[in-house]
């Protein structure tokens, strides 16, 4: 279901034991996150296109852009 948070990750040589303290989970949760056997929270997905400087919408591959969106002053 999330395979482009598994690529961006082998990508960046980054562990999945870093990205789950990143957004605070276990090792066994963020895994389950790139197989798709549990839905990514909102804010860990946010946290995640931050990180990797990208939009949400390339993360759930609604766009093959990779660059960020503007971000608002709201």
């Amino acid at each position: 279901m999330y395979p482009r948070i598994r690529d961006l990750r082998e990508d960046s040589d980054t562990s999945q034991e870093v990205l789950a303290e990143l957004l605070n989970v276990t090792q066994a949760t963020y895994s389950r996150y790139e197989t798709g056997n549990l839905d990514i929270p909102s804010q860990s997905l946010v946290r995640l296109a931050q990180h990797y400087k990208t939009s949400v919408d390339y993360l759930v591959g609604l766009t093959d852009c990779t660059a960020p969106y503007p971000r608002s002053t709201r």
